[in-house]
């Protein structure tokens, strides 16, 4: 939907950039993420989100909050007590990027707009983690569907990924484009990420979630899972402004609204509320990862924190191991 008072950063793709312009955002952004949050990576880390490797390592009693998939039944028969397989992180990472550009995502009341979050949170994700011979893959869905971009290692690559990612425009017509669903994007990450590694999704999963439950939960078994959520304030609650006229960016509908109408946005809030605790579960259950990223808010701040949460949460786990 969108709604008077929308506003775009500066340093925001708006329309279809120049290459110049293009190519300024994408610097800006990499400094940035390199200013504010470079060194979070520090260590034996491979990702984002620590990961648990291939190739087995000893085995430990099980404790709560450990994945259940890595249970080792042969020791857990042995001894009579539940013990997890750990794993030796792989030298290189494989991350791959699975990034939604559907029209739901054109809309932003505040500093950003949520396409521009999916291209900042990419930035983010890919800055951090294409280093040291690490490759970076995107699967970006588009007007004529789903672009595929083979992992591959260097800035020059990363470049390209966020280039397209960012260059993914729909169509001036509202309904006439052919996005792909998020459930079609998460298929085909399951199929082209063969290596185990890690899969960061980009959404506002506006998708009914039993569409992309399964698709989520297939790429989990393989690949750990970040599963970021951009949303906008305005898609929590609506303020009292009078008659609006909202537009469905996906199918062109359009409706007037009364805003005034206590009642009405009393509803607006409690759906939106239920609509967003169930994607939160949906994520959850499919043993991914989330991180929320909002338009009035300091994205890279965001990240930062989940990343910190992420690395104390590993190290309570895995007491010794860094």
């Amino acid at each position: 939907m969108a709604g008077p008072g929308r506003s775009t950063a500066a340093t925001a793709p708006t329309g279809a950039p120049s290459d110049a312009r293009a190519a300024e955002i994408l610097r800006r952004l990499e400094i940035d993420v390199t200013h504010r949050l470079d060194g979070i990576l520090h260590g034996n880390f491979q990702g984002l989100v620590p990961g648990h490797g291939s190739e087995p390592g000893e085995a430990r009693e099980y404790q709560p909050g450990d994945d259940v998939r890595r249970i080792d039944w042969n020791v857990t028969a042995r001894t009579n007590h539940a013990h997890i397989r750990e794993t030796i992180a792989d030298r290189e990472l494989e991350t791959w990027i699975v990034a939604d550009r559907s029209a739901s995502l054109d809309f932003g009341t505040h500093t950003w707009e949520k396409r521009d979050l999916v291209l900042a949170a990419s930035a983010g994700v890919g800055f951090l983690t294409a280093r040291g011979g690490n490759r970076i893959g995107a699967v970006v869905s588009t007007d004529s569907g789903i672009a595929t971009l083979p992992a591959r290692q260097g800035r020059t690559h990363l470049m390209a990924v966020l280039s397209r990612i960012q260059g993914a425009q729909r169509s001036d017509t509202p309904g006439e484009s052919d996005h792909a669903t998020l459930a079609e994007l998460l298929a085909r990450a399951t199929a082209v990420a063969r290596r185990r590694g890690l899969a960061v999704v980009i959404s506002d999963y506006l998708d009914p979630p039993d569409t992309w439950r399964h698709p989520l939960a297939a790429l989990a078994v393989r690949h750990e899972v970040l599963c970021v959520e951009v949303l906008d304030p305005r898609e929590l609650e609506l303020p009292a402004m009078g008659t609006l006229t909202l537009i469905d960016t996906e199918t062109g509908r359009v409706r007037e609204v009364d805003t005034n109408r206590k009642g009405l946005r009393e509803r607006f809030a409690q759906a939106a509320a239920e609509q967003r605790a169930t994607i939160g579960a949906t994520i959850r259950g499919a043993g991914a990862h989330h991180l929320r990223l909002r338009t009035d808010e300091d994205w890279l701040l965001a990240l930062a924190r989940h990343v910190a949460t992420g690395r104390r949460r590993h190290a309570n786990v895995n007491p010794g191991r860094r």
